[in-house]
């Protein structure tokens, strides 16, 4: 079953968060993800805004939790620190 990384962020500092997007890319692509939607056109029509939003495809739920504690991407977390404000979580699909 897939699973689904769904983000939604506030970009404070973007120097520093292009460098986690970058480094981000790669480590989610080492885990057999892939980018669903990343910043496109959007209407938010409950909870609180944000303005990039990201959903990325994971082969299985354990792939995509393998890539979150990955120390690629928690090298790639260091630069998003203070950079953003960012909810995450990971959904299995049906």
């Amino acid at each position: 079953m897939p699973a689904y990384w769904i983000a939604h962020v506030t970009v404070t500092n973007p120097e520093a968060y292009g460098q986690y997007a970058s480094r981000a890319t790669e480590a989610i692509a080492a885990h057999g993800g892939t980018f669903l939607a990343r910043s496109g056109r959007y209407k938010q029509l409950e909870g609180k805004d944000r303005a990039r939003n990201v959903v990325a495809v994971f082969p299985t739920f354990e792939a995509a939790i393998a890539c979150y504690d990955s120390a690629e991407y928690q090298h790639a977390m260091s630069f998003a620190k203070g950079a953003a404000e960012r909810d995450l979580m990971v959904v299995e699909g049906v």
